[in-house]
């Protein structure tokens, strides 16, 4: 299964130099990377990052996270990945921009 996290650019580009993150602010107050699922994604866009442009959206394999991945209610009663270890580089499957198009982010087709 595939999850996917939102940065912003300059969260990217210091994962991209640092080869991992403890992620953004949000995640380092909360002692675990948030993820959502393909399902989840564009309302945790709408909710947390509305009308903030220059995002980038990262796909990662969810099994590949081991047992480092936990599944936890939250928004909604949904549950939610949350890694509870550094995001690492090579974690990423792919990154890619996430535009701005009339107020609301632009998610690829076909998310998994």
């Amino acid at each position: 299964m595939k999850i996917y996290k939102i940065f912003r650019a300059e969260e990217w580009a210091l994962l991209r130099k640092e080869k991992s993150t403890t992620g953004a602010p949000i995640d380092v107050t909360d002692g675990y990377v948030h993820f959502s699922t393909a399902a989840q994604a564009q309302e945790t866009a709408d909710k947390h990052f509305t009308g903030q442009d220059g995002l980038f959206l990262l796909g990662c394999d969810a099994d590949a996270l081991g047992d480092a991945l936990k599944w936890e209610v939250s928004r909604g009663d949904a549950k939610f990945p949350h890694l509870y270890r550094e995001l690492r580089l090579e974690d990423v499957e792919w990154a890619q921009p996430l535009p701005l198009i009339d107020g609301r982010h632009q998610f690829p087709a076909g998310l998994e």
